[in-house]
């Protein structure tokens, strides 16, 4: 089975809570495994910041994300925490069977950002991987921590304005990404302890629209319609099934302390 082979659905622009967030990309992936449709989505997060994997909760100010209504979740993929503002940030996944992408993971991250790199250039940002290994600047925040050629997105002064991560099950792949659409910097540190500076986040973070002249809505738009190019994908939404499964999933496990506030 190849990618081409597969059906495809588009979903997007959507917004739902973090935690059905994460819930729907694995529900997602079990619709794929089991012979559904695969699945290219865009998406807006509601202000939340979602932890890697192996976050020490430690490392976030609970407090200040309480007091500015900042939700949290955790995410099953791996890196530092990242704060999605409902309007500087702009995210994507892709879902797909695992017998039908690369087995290689460097080569699989190439494939599914191909899209990405053609949203940029669609959009007029000159956009490539990062060129070379940057040391990190706050470890625990994942647009500070060093940056991969593998995987980091960086604009045309170097500064990163996209990433992307991937997990795999035995079954399926998940890809998610996020891309900077605007910056946030003093909102974004104060999520964390260890006070990161937000002028050095300035100086290690980019935006699209520091480059470019352009409404969020088309970049939203240009990155749907670049997906579903890619993809070949239909017009697609959620089934009450998955809503419904995305909805327990998030209750037993992306809202529960057990989950988010896990030590490493």
């Amino acid at each position: 089975m190849t990618l081409a082979e597969l059906d495809w659905r588009v979903i997007g622009e959507a917004t739902d809570d973090g935690p059905m967030t994460m819930a729907l990309e694995e529900i997602a992936a079990e619709t794929a495994a089991a012979g559904g449709p695969a699945t290219v989505r865009v998406y807006t997060w509601p202000d939340v910041l979602s932890l890697g994997y192996n976050q020490d909760p430690d490392s976030i100010d609970w407090d200040f994300c309480e007091r500015e209504g900042i939700g949290v979740t955790r995410r099953p993929t791996g890196g530092g925490a990242i704060y999605h503002d409902h309007y500087a940030d702009l995210s994507y996944s892709i879902v797909a069977p695992a017998d039908a992408v690369p087995g290689d993971l460097m080569e699989c991250y190439r494939l599914f950002c191909e899209p990405i790199l053609d949203t940029f250039e669609g959009i007029g940002v000159d956009a490539d991987y990062v060129d070379r290994k940057y040391e990190a600047v706050h470890q625990p925040a994942c647009y500070l921590r060093a940056l991969h050629p593998a995987h980091d997105i960086v604009g045309p002064d170097g500064r990163k304005i996209g990433g992307n991560a991937q997990y795999r099950r035995k079954d399926a792949v998940v890809q998610h990404g996020s891309l900077s659409v605007s910056l946030r910097p003093e909102r974004h540190c104060g999520c964390f302890t260890g006070e990161p500076d937000p002028e050095a986040f300035r100086e290690r973070v980019g935006a699209i629209d520091e480059y470019v002249d352009v409404e969020r809505d088309d970049v939203v738009e240009s990155l749907r319609t670049t997906l579903a190019a890619w993809a070949d994908a239909d017009e697609g939404i959620w089934t009450d099934d998955e809503r419904s499964r995305a909805r327990e999933r998030a209750d037993s496990k992306y809202v529960t302390d057990e989950w988010v506030r896990k030590s490493p």
